[in-house]
C-alpha cells in the first residue's frame, strides 16, 4: 500500500510542467485583481509597479504584502494581463497575499538612471541622497498608506538581483518591513558574479548587454542586444577572442564592461558596491537562503548571514542552504538532480511549504514573535543527502582538521618532515577546461559544472591531484574551509584553483535519472566545492603585487562553506591547477598591470609548484 501511495505522489509531482502552469495562471486570474501604479521616491523619479490584490481582501480579510524589487522586468505590462503565478511559490500563492512587484530605477517601465549594485549611502542628507534603501522604504511606505484592505506588515523576497535588492532592502528602515527573504543575492561584487577572488568570471562575457547599456525611455521591450557569437562553443570562442582587450569589438559602448576594464583591482569603485560593511541596525526577521551548487551566487549568501549575525545580536536571523543550482528551489522538477547528482524528490516543494512559507507566515500573518519552530539553519548535507538543522553556523561542534598536500599525491593529516613539492606546466595557451560539457559554455552563467565529474580535468598533467586513503568510516565536512598553498612559479604572475571532490567507489551504481548516459558514477569524481585565487592579490585585493619568479610563497585561499558527509568507502580529493577556463579568464603569468588590457605576448608558460606543507584545513562534524 505504501508503495502504490508513494508512486501515486510522484505522479501528482510529476503531472507536465504545462499542465501546472496552466492551473496556476487560472488561479492568478480566478483570485487575483492587477492594478499598475506609478511610485513617486522622495528625489521625484517614478518607479513602475504591478500590484495583485486578492479579490476577497476586505475590511473583514485584510492581506500583507509580499514585494519583489528586480531589473529583470515586471512582464507581462498592462492591468489586463496577468502573470502566470505570483509570490515565491504556489503555497502562498494560494494562501495569498498581496504581491507587488517592481521594475527598480533605470530598468523597464522606471523612471531614473541604472546602476549596478547601487552603493550604499548611510547618512543622507537630502532628497537627493537615494539608494536602494531609500527606494525600498518609499515604496513600503506608500503600499502600507494607499493599498486598500492591507495588513500593515510587509514582506520582501527576491532571487539573485532581486535577492540583492532584498538584501539591500533591510537597510530601508520602515518599521512595516517584518521579514527578509534574501535569496540568492549578490553581496559584493568584487567577489559574487562577476569576480572571484579577483579572477575575471570569463563565463558571463555574454551577459554584459543585461547590465551594461542604458535605456532611452520607458519601455516594455528589452532596448539592448544580446551578442551573437555564432557558435556553440564558449572554450573556443574564448580562445578565438584571445586577450580580453580584443572585447573592445563588442563592448566599446558597454558601460558596465568599461566599468569592469578600468577597475581591475578593488578600488573604491567596487568597495562602494560591497553591501556587508552596512548591514547594521537590522530590524526585520531574515532568513537568507542559498543552493550548495549555485554557480553564481554561493558566497553571497553565507557572507550575509554571517554579517548580519555578527552586526545584529539578538534578531532572528537564519540561513537556509538546499542541494540546488541557482535559484532552482523555486521550481519543483521532481527529480531534484543537480546535473548527475539525484539528491531525492520534491526537495523544492518542501523547502516552498515547509521553510519559506512557514516563515513567511509566521511574520506577516502570525503572532511574529520568531518562534517559528525553525532552525537558526537549516542545511543539506550533500554526501548523506538529507537535511539537517544547526542552532549556529559554523556548528558547535566543528573540529578544525589539516589534510596535506603530500609530494606523492598523498593528502593526508601527517606530511613528510622534508621539503618537496610536486610541478606542473601551466600554459595558457591550452587551458584546462572548467567543464566537460561544450553545449553549456554559451549560456548566461555556468551552472553544471558545480557537481561535475572531474576526472577529464584530474587525469591532465597540468592538474595535480591529492587523495587519501579508502575512508574507513563517514566523515562529515561542514563549515568554513580554507586552502593554504606553498608555491612558486617560474613566471611572476599566476592564479590557483583549488577543488575539493569526493571520489566514488568503483561498485556505486548508476541512479535512475542521469541526463547523461555516458557518464558512470563507477569511481565519479564528483566536485563538491572549488574556488579560485589570482595570485597577485595574495597580500592585498587593492594593490597586486608579481611573485619573485621561483620564490616560495603563500597563498590562501577561502573557499565557500560545505556541508557534505564523504561516506565510508569513499575517499577525499583535492585538484590543484592554474587555468580554469573559459570560467576564468587566462592569467597571462606575466605580470601586467591590468590583465583585462594585456597583449597577447604577456601570455607565457610558467613552471608551477606546491610544496607539500600546504594544506586545506576543514571543518569535520563530529
Amino acid at each position: 500500500m505504501m508503495i502504490k501511495l508513494c508512486k501515486a505522489l510522484l505522479l501528482v509531482i510529476c503531472l507536465p510542467l504545462f499542465s501546472c502552469a496552466q492551473n496556476n495562471a487560472d488561479y492568478v486570474k480566478e483570485n487575483y485583481n492587477k492594478i499598475e501604479r506609478y511610485i513617486t521616491m522622495r528625489d521625484g523619479v517614478k518607479l513602475f509597479t504591478s500590484i495583485y490584490i486578492p479579490k476577497d481582501a476586505s475590511a473583514n480579510q485584510k492581506y500583507p504584502v509580499m514585494m519583489q524589487r528586480t531589473c529583470y522586468s515586471v512582464a507581462p505590462y498592462g492591468e489586463d494581463k496577468m502573470r502566470t503565478s505570483v509570490g515565491p511559490s504556489e503555497s502562498m500563492m494560494k494562501e495569498k497575499y498581496i504581491f507587488v512587484y517592481q521594475d527598480v530605477r533605470g530598468r523597464w517601465m522606471s523612471e531614473g538612471t541604472w546602476t549596478n549594485m547601487t552603493p550604499v549611502i548611510d547618512n543622507k542628507k537630502s532628497k537627493k541622497d537615494v539608494d536602494e534603501g531609500s527606494d525600498t522604504y518609499d515604496t513600503i511606505d506608500w503600499l502600507t498608506k494607499n493599498l486598500p484592505f492591507n495588513n500593515g506588515k510587509v514582506g520582501q523576497w527576491g532571487i539573485s538581483y532581486p535577492g540583492y535588492y532584498t538584501a539591500a532592502g533591510l537597510l530601508s528602515g520602515h518599521p512595516a518591513l517584518k521579514a527578509s527573504s534574501p535569496q540568492a543575492p549578490i553581496s559584493d561584487f568584487f567577489f559574487d558574479d562577476f569576480h572571484h577572488n579577483g579572477a575575471f568570471i570569463q563565463a558571463y562575457f555574454f551577459t554584459f548587454p543585461v547590465f551594461g547599456v542604458q535605456k532611452t525611455e520607458n519601455t516594455s521591450k528589452p532596448w539592448y542586444q544580446m551578442l551573437d557569437a555564432k557558435t556553440k562553443d564558449g572554450y573556443q570562442f574564448g580562445m578565438d577572442l584571445g586577450p580580453l582587450k580584443n572585447a573592445q569589438q563588442y563592448y566599446k559602448d558597454n558601460f558596465f564592461w568599461q566599468e569592469t576594464i578600468d577597475h581591475p583591482n578593488y578600488d573604491e569603485f567596487w568597495q562602494k558596491r560591497n553591501l556587508l560593511p552596512h548591514l547594521k541596525n537590522i530590524k526585520p526577521a531574515v532568513m537568507t537562503v542559498g543552493g550548495w551548487f549555485d554557480a553564481e551566487d554561493l558566497r553571497g549568501p553565507l557572507a550575509i548571514y554571517k554579517t548580519i549575525e555578527k552586526n545584529n545580536p539578538g534578531i532572528y536571523n537564519t540561513i537556509v542552504e538546499g542541494p540546488f543550482g541557482h535559484g532552482r528551489w523555486s521550481r519543483e522538477t521532481g527529480h531534484t538532480m543537480h546535473n548527475d547528482i539525484y539528491f531525492g524528490d520534491s526537495i523544492a516543494t518542501y523547502y516552498q511549504k515547509n521553510i519559506e512559507a512557514k516563515f513567511f507566515n509566521h511574520f506577516l500573518k502570525g503572532v511574529g514573535d520568531g518562534k517559528t519552530g525553525l532552525p537558526e539553519a537549516y542545511l543539506f548535507d550533500t554526501g548523506a543527502k538529507e537535511w539537517k538543522s544547526y542552532d549556529q553556523w559554523p556548528a558547535k561542534n566543528a573540529e578544525k582538521v589539516k589534510f596535506y598536500l603530500n609530494e606523492n599525491g598523498a593528502l593526508a593529516k601527517n606530511t613528510t618532515m622534508a621539503m618537496a613539492a610536486r610541478s606542473f606546466e601551466s600554459d595558457p595557451m591550452k587551458p584546462v577546461p572548467y567543464t566537460n560539457d561544450i553545449t553549456t559554455t554559451m549560456g548566461f552563467t555556468p551552472f553544471n559544472y558545480m557537481s561535475e565529474d572531474q576526472r577529464f580535468a584530474g587525469r591532465r598533467p597540468d592538474v595535480l591531484v591529492y587523495e587519501t586513503e579508502v575512508l574507513e568510516n563517514d566523515m562529515v565536512l561542514g563549515g568554513e574551509i580554507l586552502a593554504k598553498l606553498n608555491v612558486s612559479t617560474t613566471g611572476t604572475d599566476a592564479d590557483w584553483v583549488v577543488k575539493l571532490i569526493d571520489v566514488y567507489p568503483a561498485n556505486e551504481p548508476n541512479n535512475n535519472y542521469m541526463p547523461n548516459k555516458n557518464i558512470t558514477l563507477s569511481n565519479y569524481w564528483q566536485m563538491v566545492r572549488s574556488e579560485v585565487m589570482r595570485g597577485r592579490f595574495r597580500n592585498s585585493f587593492e594593490k597586486p603585487e608579481p611573485f619573485v619568479a621561483n620564490q616560495p610563497t603563500t597563498v590562501n585561499i577561502p573557499v565557500q562553506d560545505v556541508l557534505h558527509t564523504f561516506k565510508k568507502g569513499h575517499k577525499i580529493m583535492v585538484q590543484i591547477q592554474s587555468t580554469w577556463f573559459p570560467l576564468i579568464d587566462r592569467n597571462p603569468q606575466k605580470y601586467v598591470d591590468n590583465i583585462f588590457k594585456a597583449e597577447q605576448s604577456d601570455f607565457i608558460k610558467a613552471t608551477h609548484k606546491v610544496f607539500n606543507n600546504s594544506y586545506i584545513e576543514v571543518e569535520v562534524l563530529k
